[in-house]
């Protein structure tokens, strides 16, 4: 069964292609989590236009209950940054 930690980050990954996804439980309840997203994406955008981006991609686990909380730190990162990861 795979971890909510686990399909979270695949989650926000899967919506921002390119992007790097690091998910930890910030309470050890498992379902209030801390995330920092790295994603080229986020290029231009302010804040507020970046965490909507990565809450967009878990919405329906914060609509079902099983995510309470996701505090979120994002980056920018140059598509070019990626090729060398």
């Amino acid at each position: 069964m795979e971890s909510l930690l686990d399909e979270v980050k695949q989650l926000i990954e899967a919506a921002l292609p390119g992007s790097v996804a690091r998910v930890e439980d910030a309470t050890g309840m498992g379902n209030h989590l801390r995330a920092e997203v790295e994603a080229p994406q986020f290029a231009g955008l302010g804040r507020l236009e970046q965490h909507r981006l990565v809450h967009a991609a878990v919405r329906e686990r914060m609509e079902d209950g099983s995510l309470h909380a996701l505090a979120l730190k994002t980056v920018t990162r140059q598509p070019e940054e990626a090729e060398t990861r």
